[in-house]
């Protein structure tokens, strides 16, 4: 449920608490950061990289994992690292991760070992917490297996007809999934794809963006619903359940691949068995594609008449009204993070953690996200109020006015630096940038 790429010399790490289940009640000792309540969830990644056995992928799940409570950035590990730093502590290792290690749900390379980074305490059914492990177990051999993608920002799915497009297409993937006969599924299959092709004619770089971050995130999900549930039934239900829950999330831009991928991948295992032999290679085809191949669609589809089969008049003005306000909303955006004054930080390799279901796209500019934790080599860069990952020379913008550049704080950041480095003068009248040694 978490994103951990490079991509231009950047490296991103994409925090999952948006993506997990409604947390539901759970006592106080079955959260407590212990040894005996970290066993057990190692116990769990265990249990279900061995019962997969490199059958999914050709490849293990097992390996390095770190537990990590947020607030005291205290670690629970089921291994040494390569360095030395986590202790010994009966049957753990444990220790502190430096402030320079972003906290989220990720693969990490620290202390010269790759882990699968997971915060505690989990929440959500039991069910929920399985997919994640096994999700985030996946995302750390991903390079190993050639599967690394970089990702498009995506920013037609905050359009109106983007997002549109997207929930219909869930809606037919859902009845496809649930259907009880094999025509009512392939005649589903083929809404599905009619819908996904209409929006790809209206935004004709949607096709590549999507790819990305479906190969990235939405394999994922598809391999913590294959590898943490048990049957059909239970993994059928769960990806039912994954084109639904994100329907609240404030933008589809990068959360949209976790409802697409398990749906897409069941329905690849019905009709395309042995399509994830195609998926190591940094070419992989699209899941639609490998779709399309193999449930042959009608050449044109009517998409206005089949989007009255799924969507009621109420989704369209829904969606008209959201894009209203979320013109409004852009102006304001591109007022603070492009007209204003800024704080640049130069294109170079930065850790990022954020929010995804929060990011915001400003197109051809870059995106929004409105809380933000930046580090690497200057230093560590937190703000809560909106941060701007850039396609110029600039890897993140804040706003900088009425910013206190003595004291390096500024509108809901504030900036640490390591020795050498230093804040100047931009090349606009109000704009600072940050100088290294």
């Amino acid at each position: 449920m978490s994103l951990f790429l490079k991509s231009g010399g950047l490296v991103l790490a994409a925090l999952v608490a948006f993506a997990a289940p409604p947390a539901l009640a759970r006592d106080a000792a079955s959260t407590a950061f212990s040894w005996a309540n970290a066993d057990a969830l190692f116990e769990d990644a265990r249990v279900i990289c061995t019962r997969d056995n490199g059958r999914l992928w050709g490849h293990t799940l097992c390996g390095p994992m770190m537990l990590v409570e947020p607030e005291s950035r205290a670690v629970i590990a089921n291994q040494a690292d390569g360095e030395g730093v986590l202790k010994a502590d009966g049957g753990a290792f444990t220790g502190v991760l430096p402030l320079v290690v972003n906290l989220a749900n990720t693969p990490t390379e620290w202390a010269g070992v790759r882990w699968t980074q997971i915060l505690w305490p989990l929440m959500g059914t039991h069910e929920a917490r399985q997919v994640m492990i096994a999700h985030e177990l996946f995302h750390r051999i991903q390079p190993m297996l050639g599967m690394l993608h970089d990702d498009g920002d995506n920013g037609h799915l905050d359009t109106l007809e983007g997002r549109y497009l997207l929930q219909l297409e869930w809606r037919a993937l859902a009845a496809a999934l649930t259907a009880r006969t094999e025509a009512a599924r392939r005649r589903a299959v083929d809404d599905a794809l009619a819908f996904r092709a209409e929006r790809y004619r209206l935004f004709p770089d949607a096709a590549a963006n999507e790819r990305g971050l479906e190969l990235n995130e939405g394999v994922a999900e598809y391999t913590g619903v294959m590898l943490g549930l048990r049957d059909e039934r239970a993994r059928t239900a769960y990806a039912v359940r994954d084109l639904t829950f994100h329907i609240g999330d404030p933008t589809f831009v990068r959360s949209f691949a976790y409802a697409t991928g398990p749906a897409y991948g069941l329905l690849l295992d019905r009709y395309a068995p042995g399509w994830r032999s195609k998926m190591k290679s940094k070419d992989a085809p699209a899941l639609d594609r490998l779709l399309r191949a193999a449930v042959p669609t009608r050449a044109a589809r009517n998409v206005p008449e089949r989007s009255a089969a799924y969507a009621p008049a109420p989704l369209r003005a829904f969606e008209t009204d959201r894009d209203a306000k979320r013109q409004a909303m852009l102006s304001a955006l591109h007022a603070r993070f492009v007209d204003g004054p800024v704080l640049c930080v130069p294109s170079q390799k930065i850790n990022y953690q954020f929010n995804p279901s929060a990011a915001q796209p400003l197109a051809g500019i870059g995106t929004v996200y409105p809380r933000l934790r930046v580090t690497g080599a200057f230093g560590i860069l937190e703000t809560t109020n909106g941060g701007l990952l850039g396609k110029n020379a600039c890897s993140v913008s804040v706003p900088a006015a009425g910013a206190d550049m003595d004291a390096l704080k500024g509108d809901g950041w504030t900036l640490t630096l390591n020795p050498g480095w230093s804040v100047k003068p931009g090349a606009r009248a109000g704009d600072w940038v940050l100088v290294g040694p």
